[in-house]
Formats: structure tokens, sequence, C-alpha cells
């Protein structure tokens, strides 16, 4: 897809805040016919613009409560490849998110953790004994004041 209009860009708004919305709704929302709307969501979709749908859980909610973001620098660039260290950190079902990154670390992590001690095991016996890892910095996640949105 080359460009998107005005309407392509309203239906990206409308799905960013709800997109479990079906394309009966968001036409009486745009002023536009269903089917319209369902093969302007499927363009979109095949065209790699929408990439798919995802839950947004409450982590405190379901007994995490403790987001920490780690920048990762790796000690042993020429000898462990940057797969291996990612397709070993991705193992981790702690590790929310994994971002390469240019700056001061390599990685950045996104790690919940039921709590503090939990976060430290996590921290001692998965993060730490990854292949390559160097040093590592942790923040704490106080709160979140935005959530991400439409771009």
């Amino acid at each position: 897809m080359t460009g998107l209009d005005a309407v392509d860009r309203q239906i990206l708004t409308e799905l960013s805040r709800d997109a479990t919305q079906s394309a009966g709704a968001l036409g009486r929302k745009l002023g536009m016919s269903q089917p319209a709307i369902w093969r302007r969501v499927r363009r979109l979709y095949d065209s790699g613009i929408i990439k798919g749908r995802r839950l947004d859980l409450d982590a405190e909610k379901l007994g995490f409560g403790v987001t920490v973001f780690l920048g990762v620098k790796l000690a042993t660039k020429g000898r462990v490849s940057l797969e291996d260290f990612e397709r070993a950190v991705t193992a981790i079902p702690e590790v929310q998110t994994v971002e390469h990154v240019l700056g001061m670390y390599d990685y950045r992590l996104r790690v919940t953790a039921r709590d503090i001690a939990d976060f430290e095991r996590v921290l001692r016996r998965r993060v730490m004994t990854l292949p390559g890892v160097g040093d590592v910095e942790a923040n704490v996640l106080l709160s979140e004041e935005r959530r991400p949105g439409p771009l």
C-alpha cells in the first residue's frame, strides 16, 4: 500500500482505541457501509500496516506487581552472536519485550515479576546466565502515564 487516505487513518485511530469493534460499528461511526469498511480493514491487514490484535492485560491484577527495564551490554560480541542472545532471552517468560538498541547498552528488556524477590530470582538465575551478558542496569517502573497509541 503506497499511501493512506483520511478514512484509512480514521479506521486505524478507531481500531487502536478498541480493536474489537466490528466493521459494522466502524461503518456507523465513519458514515460508511460495513462491506466498505471490511474491505479497507482487510487491505490494511494484507499490506502489513495492521499486524494483529492483542489483549491489554492488567499485570498487577494477574499477580505481577513489578516491572523493570534492564539495559544489557554484551561483554563478548565477537564470541556470542546477537541471534544466540536474542534466542536465549526471548525464551524467558518474564521478559516481555526485547529491543536491540543503539547507545550505552546493546539491549533493552522489559521484565515483569511478582515482586522484587521474584525479579531478583529472574535476574540472577536467568538473565545474568545468558550467553555474552556483561553489564546490566535495572530501572524499576514506578508508574506508566501514557500507553502506546496510534502513530
